[in-house]
């Protein structure tokens, strides 16, 4: 296996859409917490730090899972022999590492327990809880919500005006990223039955794990408004959330015809509703 094939085997490790994504929702928390006065250094460390914590959870994730991606996704780096498992260890300790240091170096105090927090759930995500129908699933939405909870932790204290959008944003981001994670699940029921993982469309019947997340993300939908009835956001919060709110109820819709485009149409409404809020906070600045 040569140089470039192992390179590009370790980037595709970190999944790093999903990676950079994270970090802009990282700055998304901050953004919708202060408005326009952010300050750089900690914001710059609290993004790149979730970059590398998101990428090594990705990478230490398909190191665990690397039986089950024999079935369910044989082009991953490690079954197709790209990067060796322990090296896919060793890269995820390493990204760890440096995001551990950022983190402790620059950000306050509240942040780095959210931090420690998140690290510790990352780790133990595939061995511990991963298999429990549910668990894992609930486990991983809040990581995803986290994101804007961690960005807005980078620039405390904040006013707590705001302090009831970013906890709407967050538990948007948590039902959707639940909802997204439970269709994904379906996907892979063959690779999970042939490992023994009790997931929930296993537990459930996959028709009813499907009803379920379309159910969650119902709930994502009707919360959305909040931040314009409570006059935090104005209407051009409605005019891009409510589009948002559209995407992810027809992927809830899809979901039971086709599993895989509902998870990826879902993952740009869940972007889109982030994108309403920073319009939200711009528009009240402005």
């Amino acid at each position: 296996m040569g140089t470039v094939e192992r390179v590009r085997g370790l980037v595709e490790l970190t999944r790093p859409v999903n990676a950079i994504a994270a970090g802009v929702l990282t700055f998304i928390g901050a953004f919708v917490a202060v408005g326009s006065s952010l300050p750089t250094l900690p914001v710059l460390a609290a993004v790149v730090a979730t970059v590398l914590a998101t990428g090594a959870g990705n990478a230490i994730n398909d190191y665990f899972d690397r039986e089950i991606d024999r079935i369910n996704a044989p082009d991953r780096p490690i079954p197709r022999g790209a990067v060796s498992p322990r090296g896919a260890l060793v890269f995820s300790a390493g990204m760890f590492l440096v995001a551990v240091v950022l983190v402790l170096a620059l950000l306050p105090l509240l942040a780095i327990g959210i931090a420690v927090f998140n690290l510790l759930a990352l780790i133990t995500y595939t061995e511990v809880f991963k298999g429990l129908p549910g668990v894992g699933n609930t486990l991983v939405a809040y990581l995803g919500g986290s994101t804007f909870l961690f960005g807005t932790a980078a620039v405390w204290p904040v006013d707590t005006t705001v302090l009831a959008s970013v906890v709407v944003l967050f538990l948007l981001a948590a039902l959707s990223t639940l909802a997204r994670e439970v269709i994904k699940d379906v996907e892979d029921v063959a690779g999970d039955r042939e490992e023994g993982l009790n997931t929930l469309p296993i537990a459930l019947g996959e028709q009813r794990a499907l009803g379920l997340a379309a159910g969650l993300l119902a709930v994502a939908v009707v919360a959305s408004p909040v931040p314009y009835l409570l006059g935090t956001f104005g209407v051009g919060y409605l005019v891009v959330v409510v589009p948002a709110d559209l995407v992810m109820l027809y992927a809830g819709y899809e979901g039971f015809g086709d599993p895989t485009a509902s998870q990826s149409h879902l993952k740009y409404g869940m972007f889109l509703a982030a994108v309403a809020f920073v319009v939200g906070r711009a528009v009240t600045l402005a």
